[in-house]
């Protein structure tokens, strides 16, 4: 098969840009929550209005993609990132936050269902693997950087600096709204990748079966095994947990630490994306030599620990341990993924779409902590992700999956 480089080197940008635009609520709550004067109860809709996008759009998307076209599902979704974007930068409020979030949400989601069977024809089939990893380094790396981008724009922007592009973020960000310059970037590299995909001829997908989404025969056949919807729920447990974590990390760090958010808050979240992405090439090796549920069992244990010494232990203790959940959750959405694939015969492409549905879980679960942080405290409220941690553990106990990972034994590697 022809391979294009250009065109994986375009879709690895595009998982960077996902990411990028994905990952940065959990930074900017704590501004949002004083800037609009929110209980933590309504800040929690904030990552509800992005991830229920998710859980509307999934199945929708890969009927879509097959009906019009990559190309054109891939203007489409930048485009709502756009407009979405844009219409937060313009009118900063609550009412359109939750809008305007909920629309790039869209977006986004149409990508996911997209930018994959595209990476397997644009890189070859043979080096798929390969690739998908490559992309998944770049989804980290984004989220990585994305809160060092916050925290260099909330500190230069209104300080009186003449050169561009200050000079004119300061003539479009409210003073006292300075976070709100992140919407007026998001909405710049949105339009250029708008732009890029105009100018790009995408070579033609034709859809493996296992790709494919059937709301018919297979989704009757799928809907009836209560296997699907047990992992369903792990999927939606794990996303779940981890935004759980994720947005709400800078707001128990200045609640209960005094830590600055623009600053340390921010460092801290970074570095749980930075440890969730080094997590998963540990998690390739590990998979190489243990059984998956094993893997996926001792990770849970070690992120159950480490979220509790963050919600208990001293300043120090947070400012690691926090990071060391992103660590720990690293493996756990790969590895239900495929446990799930692996524990049916066919309609893969179906099944995936309802995993992918899952994903609404980082609606639901900041949602519910936001609501018992209003009766419990932020600290107790936060206690609640053992309970989806708690589930995740037990996918290691009672799948049975039909094929299991390939593994070596460790003589093998050093002979």
């Amino acid at each position: 098969m022809h391979r294009n480089a250009f065109i994986v080197g375009l879709i690895l940008l595009i998982f960077f840009v996902i990411s990028f635009l994905t990952n940065i609520l959990g930074p900017i709550i704590p501004d949002i929550v004083q800037s609009f004067d929110l209980s933590i109860g309504l800040a929690g809709f904030l990552p509800f209005s992005f991830f229920v996008a998710y859980g509307v759009m999934s199945i929708p998307a890969g009927l879509l993609v097959e009906r019009y076209g990559e190309k054109v599902m891939l203007l489409s979704a930048f485009f709502l990132a756009f407009t979405g974007a844009l219409l937060f930068a313009m009118i900063p409020s609550f009412t359109i936050a939750l809008t305007s979030l909920f629309i790039i949400g869209i977006g986004m989601a149409i990508l996911q269902v997209v930018i994959n069977p595209l990476l397997r024809v644009a890189g070859g089939e043979s080096r798929f693997a390969f690739n998908s990893v490559l992309g998944q380094l770049f989804f980290g790396g984004a989220s990585f950087l994305s809160p060092m981008l916050y925290s260099y724009l909330v500190l230069n922007v209104h300080q009186g600096r003449s050169d561009f592009p200050f000079n004119l973020l300061d003539g479009l960000v409210p003073a006292a709204l300075k976070w709100v310059s992140l919407y007026w970037v998001f909405a710049i590299i949105a339009a250029c990748m708008v732009l890029i995909i105009v100018l790009v001829r995408f070579p033609k997908v034709e859809l493996h079966d296992d790709e494919r989404i059937d709301v018919g025969k297979a989704f009757n056949d799928l809907s009836t095994k209560r296997s699907v919807w047990l992992f369903f729920l792990g999927i939606f447990a794990y996303v779940g947990t981890e935004q759980g974590i994720a947005n709400w990390i800078s707001q128990f760090l200045q609640m209960y630490h005094g830590i600055d958010p623009a600053t340390e808050g921010a460092s801290v979240i970074s570095l749980f994306w930075g440890l969730l992405t080094v997590g998963c090439f540990l998690g390739l090796v590990l998979l190489r030599i243990f059984d998956s549920r094993q893997v996926l069992i001792f990770f849970t244990t070690g992120a159950v620990i480490a979220l509790l010494v963050a919600l208990f232990g001293t300043i120090d203790m947070a400012l690691i341990a926090f990071p060391l959940t992103g660590f720990f959750a690293s493996v756990m959405y790969s590895i239900i993924f495929s446990l799930a694939l692996n524990s049916v015969p066919h309609h893969h492409g179906t099944f995936s779409g309802i995993l992918c549905a899952g994903i609404a879980g980082g609606a639901v679960v900041p949602l519910i902590i936001g609501g018992l942080a209003e009766i419990f405290g932020l600290q107790m409220a936060m206690l609640f992700l053992l309970v989806s941690l708690g589930y995740i553990f037990s996918i290691g106990i009672w799948a049975r999956p039909l094929v299991k990972n390939e593994t070596v034994k460790l003589k093998e590697i050093f002979n």
